[in-house]
């Protein structure tokens, strides 16, 4: 993706999601950052009707360029992207599992240790919040504070990452812990690993793989 421009990007990775499941139809956004604003995906747009022209700049005061409509979810790319210097890329899917946990408005603990990769010993869930609100976007960045990826209250899962493939890489990872925990919830409650052992975890990834970065 690096020799691809932030445009080619940014929809490589909008039919990636679609097409690995993590969105269906219309659901689910996608952003990356620039100098001087972001790029994010349209509002209401089949992943197979997207092309380059169609991804929407914005500036840093939330203002979308003249004849483009943003996705409704806008707010928090832009608040996210503000407040993490660190993060250059965000996802927001609407994944059967982590959706499906998100319903539940549950944490998923620490049941195994790749919890680790959302960058703490849980994945927190925000509280419910109408999509598209300015609400909703404070809620996230709670929910993100120190951590890679989060649940969103009855409706669906955001990823953060240094690049677009890193962001996604989180959500894909985060949408299949979401099934493992959602699988052991069928048998009972999955017995957690503690504190100490996920510090552990934490010390081990870093320097290792694509862990090696703080984001």
């Amino acid at each position: 993706m690096t020799q691809l421009t932030p445009a080619q990007q940014l929809l490589q990775t909008a039919q990636k999601m679609a097409f690995t499941g993590l969105n269906k139809g219309t659901s689910g956004n996608a952003s990356v950052r620039l100098e001087d604003g972001f790029l994010v995906t349209p509002s209401g747009v089949p992943a197979e009707q997207l092309h380059v022209d169609s991804m929407v700049y914005m500036d840093w005061q939330g203002r979308a360029e003249a004849g483009k409509k943003p996705s409704s979810e806008w707010r928090f790319h832009l608040d996210i992207l503000q407040a993490r210097p660190e993060v250059n890329a965000v996802v927001h899917c609407h994944s059967m599992f982590a959706t499906t946990i998100a319903c539940m408005g549950r944490d998923v603990p620490p049941f195994h240790y790749m919890i680790a990769t959302a960058g703490g010993d849980t994945i927190r869930c925000a509280p419910y919040a109408l999509f598209g609100t300015q609400a909703l976007s404070e809620v996230a960045l709670v929910a993100l504070h120190e951590r890679k990826a989060c649940l969103l209250a009855h409706h669906g899962m955001i990823a953060l990452g240094r690049d677009l493939p890193h962001a996604l890489a989180v959500a894909v990872e985060v949408e299949n812990l979401c099934e493992q925990y959602w699988r052991l919830l069928q048998i009972g409650e999955p017995r957690l690993l503690t504190s100490a052992q996920m510090q552990a975890v934490h010390a081990q990834f870093k320097g290792y793989g694509q862990w090696r970065d703080p984001v």
